[in-house]
């Protein structure tokens, strides 16, 4: 029997060290993950609304945009993907619906969180968080959605270390775990010794966000995972280059240069031509 995306997640999970996630923002960044040998990505929001819309992460998209970017992203991959879920979009119900849509649409993990809607990027200015007993109730919507039947792990996020202090997010992660979400995830502890003071404090699974010059020290692997990470997801770091690489080609454009770029066979393998042709084949008479 073929294992859902949800159970492959699992079983990484289960595996010893630490699971190292790429962000993607469409079909060809995941399928580029994957053929370099990641074992899952992460669809960000912020690199969703940028590709996407070419707008800032500050809510501006909306659930049915994001569903659809994830079955584009599922239907091009095997690995699991990990979905950014924002707010939820709404109340309980919404937030039940949206987890539903997300397992539906074939993800194998949704990020919840407790800003305000409309929310806006975790290494940004002017964020505001919701009450604790609100972001008790969204945790506790999607992990009962999860227990009804949707087939996909719950991340839970909190931003409470920017508004009111790293003890009210501590304490915010550990009430997560204990709603039952599969992973938990402190954003932007501005040290390393927050970073180990939140790994020390709060149990299971739990994820380290980094972002190349943003809030949280980028260090590597060995010391995460001696700290108590499980995942480290580097969200935005394909958006970064591709975007630096369009700009340096567009430049050189319009100064009557060439740049330097992949050959059209190597471009016309990496989007799929050859199982194509091989596909076509199959059906020739």
């Amino acid at each position: 029997m073929k294992k859902s995306s949800t159970e492959k997640l699992r079983q990484l999970l289960h595996k010893p060290g630490l699971l190292v996630m790429p962000g993607c923002h469409d079909a060809i960044s995941a399928k580029l993950c994957e053929q370099a040998g990641f074992e899952t990505a992460f669809m960000s929001g912020f690199a969703v609304s940028a590709s996407r819309l070419g707008l800032p992460d500050t809510g501006l998209i909306c659930y049915s945009e994001m569903l659809n970017q994830g079955q584009n992203i599922c239907s091009a991959v095997s690995i699991p993907i990990w979905g950014d879920g924002d707010t939820g979009f709404g109340n309980a119900i919404n937030i039940k619906r949206t987890v539903q849509g997300y397992a539906h649409a074939g993800l194998a993990c949704i990020m919840i969180e407790d800003q305000i809607a409309p929310k806006r990027c975790g290494h940004t200015q002017g964020k505001t968080i919701v009450s604790r007993d609100e972001a008790a109730m969204r945790i506790q919507a999607a992990v009962d959605a999860r227990n009804e039947g949707a087939d996909i792990l719950i991340m839970a996020r909190t931003d409470a270390r920017a508004t009111d202090s790293l003890e009210e997010a501590i304490t915010r992660a550990q009430m997560f775990h204990e709603i039952g979400a599969d992973i938990n995830f402190l954003e932007a502890p501005e040290s390393i010794e927050e970073m180990q003071q939140y790994c020390s404090q709060v149990d299971g699974h739990k994820v380290a966000n980094l972002i190349e010059h943003g809030k949280t020290p980028v260090l590597p692997h060995q010391q995460l995972e001696e700290m108590g990470y499980k995942i480290a997801v580097y969200p935005l770091t394909l958006l970064n280059v591709s975007i630096q690489a369009m700009q340096a080609s567009l430049s050189a454009l319009k100064q009557g240069e060439t740049s330097e770029v992949m050959s059209f066979s190597k471009l016309t393998k990496t989007v799929g031509f050859a199982e194509y042709y091989q596909e076509e084949e199959k059906y020739k008479f």
